[in-house]
């Protein structure tokens, strides 16, 4: 199992990128960060530094949008990347949930989606790409072997199904054991349906982790209350679902959908962040069962699960009060004995 880092780009970016020097150091293959530009800092600057201030890692967002960003600007940003460091990039789409709706726009439709995830994938790897209106280009500039895989995010039966059709990478931002063989299935079986091999589509779950000394439960209060704010986050899209769907749709779980009834609203201020005070609602089980908390022996035995799920990469969010301990102790004792 591959392993990633997940920040928000918060000033002074030489923290962020202090932060992946020391993942890459414990064993992480991936960096990741958010990508909304008035809640952060550029991402994509930053990726630069970390590229140059490391040898192994590969960055990208979770997730970019089709929309504050056009395609072919995005594309041509990872492959300048991938041109100064050789292929160390992954393109994370989504909706944009944050990044729209904070300035005051809805997030992208699936179909702006897909158009995006062809001509990002296509530029990228040197290959001319139609924006519409007639107007096919290509980067005369991109050299041979180059390539950019572009994972999708995704929860809803329409976008897992796309997902499965038409990315290379699955980002499912919960670690959750059920819901996660509920939607890797789905993803596989659209794979399959579409001709493809279901194998060929890589698995990422994202999700708060946060090691503790040992499994009491002051330990683990503290722990949850740190990773709360993912219930809340994550609640934002099981809104949309339901919004979309009903609140009892065969097309949603009822997993997904019981806990946000009590949900009253979300300020984006305070969005990925702990002690996040609109995500109160979240209870002590969804924390449990969406996050990774506990002392290291819980994680190897959730992570060992995930894996025989088929999930290809865990990518650790690590906002919260311990993020180097998070790093060292996956580094130095859940790494080595999940890929023992």
């Amino acid at each position: 199992m591959d392993f990633g880092l997940v920040l928000q780009t918060d000033p002074p970016a030489s923290r962020v990128i202090d932060l992946m020097r020391r993942a890459e150091r414990n064993g992480f293959s991936h960096g990741w960060t958010f990508d909304s530009a008035v809640l952060w800092q550029e991402p994509f600057v930053i990726y630069s530094q970390i590229l140059a201030q490391t040898e192994r890692l590969t960055v990208g967002p979770m997730v970019t949008n089709p929309s504050t960003r056009t395609p072919e600007v995005t594309a041509s940003t990872f492959a300048t990347l991938n041109d100064m460091f050789g292929n160390r990039t992954v393109c994370g789409i989504g909706r944009g949930d944050s990044a729209m709706r904070v300035a005051g726009r809805r997030p992208n439709t699936l179909a702006r989606i897909s158009e995006a995830i062809k001509v990002i994938r296509a530029l990228g790897r040197g290959d001319a790409a139609d924006l519409g209106g007639g107007a096919v280009v290509t980067f005369p500039w991109v050299g041979p072997g180059a390539r950019l895989p572009v994972w999708m995010a995704a929860y809803g039966p329409k976008a897992l199904k796309m997902t499965g059709e038409e990315a290379d990478g699955f980002i499912l931002q919960l670690a959750d054991l059920y819901l996660t063989e509920y939607m890797v299935k789905a993803v596989k079986d659209a794979a399959k349906a579409a001709g493809r091999d279901p194998g060929e589509v890589r698995i990422c779950v994202a999700a708060p982790a946060y090691v503790t000394a040992d499994d009491s439960p002051e330990a683990l209060a503290h722990a949850r209350d740190q990773c709360r704010w993912f219930g809340g986050m994550v609640g934002n899209h099981v809104a949309d679902l339901v919004s979309k769907y009903g609140e009892h749709s065969a097309q949603v779980p009822e997993e997904l959908t019981e806990y946000i009834k009590s949900r009253q609203g979300y300020d984006y201020a305070h969005h990925g962040r702990s002690g996040n005070p609109d995500t109160e609602f979240v209870p002590d089980e969804i924390v449990d069962r969406f996050c990774l908390v506990g002392p290291p022996e819980r994680h190897i035995e959730k992570l060992t699960a995930l894996r025989a799920l088929g999930v290809d990469q865990f990518a650790l969010y690590d906002m919260h009060d311990a993020q180097e301990a998070t790093i060292d102790a996956y580094g130095t004792q859940v790494i080595p004995a999940v890929n023992a």
